[in-house]
């Protein structure tokens, strides 16, 4: 039914828009992205990371990761572990620069200071503790602890921005065991963080004092319970859903099939040292390669008609999953063609001491990397939806409409 105007003052019922609502452009609507292109955009830029020590386009990556992340992420438990990353990658690169305080760090024309050293018995030698501290190993630990952070980063950004549970969708059916397995692990950290997030939250609304170790007693022990319950809820839900269950397989096919795995894996082995060394008879390069792969496709495929499982609503590829996905592919080919071009750019030396520089080409890999921040949708978030209509009196005041239970208003009626 609907509200009427009435003589009692009550006025009629209208949808009252929110000040920064606007009309989605066509094409534009907000929904979420394929978790694969996400991923495919994050391993490039990780491949684009893993290709230079130069801290400029590395800083740049990072940026750019951070960018997409904040402008596409949703409001799922999983899109605020990405501070978690950033934090992790600083600490890499603080642990790469101790280590070389640590383990002597001495080799250099500018010793920055002298630490006193520390003698170690003849079976360690090689090894130093402490001693002078020279500029150059100092920047090389700085250098490659960002390019491992960097990596790290971009792949934390794919599990802000990605959904774990749609990857089951898109796994083939011979690993729908091990997916299942990883997607789960995936949703560890992410949900860790949000019953973080949310203890604390009810320990402020409660008055609760005490800062540092004093609150990790009363944060720890919710945040277990709320794992434990977690899991329980998951297992339950997985187990009445059929996850894991198989169909009556016969001895011989489960034998065959588990051969024709282990025989591709093999040839895919032999076939990837073959091409990395050049003494080796050339079938055992390219050609067993491709045989590896072929065999291995057909055990998989033999293996997902093994596992019967119901597919609601297919997961859909559209053009915009491949526009995000060629950027990551894009920036991993750009940067490997920078480093063919001016290889001594992206792997600025630290004796002597130099600054690093940039080049078109790393700008370009900046700029096709945060492209996902204006070419991807906008996420569907929970502060979008509909809002409630609001009753709109004869006094000109307006007032939330009430929230009744449907089954009640059904009774009445």
């Amino acid at each position: 039914m609907t509200d009427q105007a009435t003589a009692d003052g009550v006025g009629r019922q209208a949808p009252v828009t929110p000040p920064d609502s606007r009309p989605a452009r066509a094409g534009r609507l907000p929904r979420a992205l394929h978790p694969g292109a996400w991923w495919l955009w994050a391993l490039g830029l990780a491949t684009a990371a893993s290709h230079t020590t130069n801290p400029l386009p590395l800083a740049l990556l990072v940026a750019a990761a951070a960018l997409v992340v904040v402008r596409r992420r949703g409001d799922a438990p999983w899109a605020f572990a990405f501070r978690m990353y950033l934090i992790l990658g600083a600490v890499i690169v603080a642990m790469r620069v101790v280590f070389r305080l640590v383990f002597g760090g001495g080799q250099g024309d500018h010793v920055l200071l002298h630490l006193p050293e520390i003698p170690l018995p003849a079976w360690a030698a090689g090894i130093r503790l402490f001693g002078p501290v020279a500029a150059e190993q100092l920047l090389g630990g700085f250098y490659d602890g960002l390019r491992l952070a960097t990596m790290l980063i971009c792949l934390g950004a794919a599990n802000a921005l990605a959904n774990p549970k749609r990857l089951l969708k898109a796994v083939p059916g011979a690993l729908y065991a091990v997916s299942t397995a990883v997607v789960v692990a995936l949703s560890v950290a992410p949900q860790l963080v949000e019953s973080v997030l949310r203890v604390r939250r009810a320990r402020r609304l409660r008055g609760a004092a005490g800062q540092g170790l004093r609150a990790l007693r009363g944060i720890a022990l919710p945040v277990l319970a709320d794992a434990l319950d977690r899991s329980l809820a998951l297992a339950a839900a997985m187990d009445s859903r059929g996850y894991g269950r198989t169909a009556a397989i016969p001895a011989g096919q489960r034998a065959l099939t588990g051969g024709l795995v282990l025989a591709g894996l093999v040839g895919v082995c032999v076939g990837t040292y073959g091409l990395l060394d050049t003494t080796v008879p050339g079938y055992l390069g390219l050609p067993m390669l491709i045989v590896g792969l072929a065999t291995a496709v057909a055990g998989m495929l033999l293996a997902g008609r093994q596992v019967r499982r119901s597919r609601y609503r297919p997961d859909r590829w559209p053009i915009t999953e491949v526009v995000v996905a060629g950027c990551g592919v894009a920036t991993a080919v750009v940067m490997a063609v920078a480093g063919s071009v001016d290889p001594a750019r992206l792997y600025p030396p630290v004796s002597p001491l130099t600054w690093p520089e940039l080049t078109p080409l790393m700008l370009l890999v900046v700029a096709v990397a945060v492209a996902p921040a204006w070419l991807a949708p906008p996420p569907t978030l929970a502060d979008h939806r509909t809002p409630r209509p609001v009753l709109i009196p004869s006094d000109g005041t307006t007032r939330s409409s009430p929230k009744r239970d449907t089954s009640e208003s059904e009774a009445q009626r």
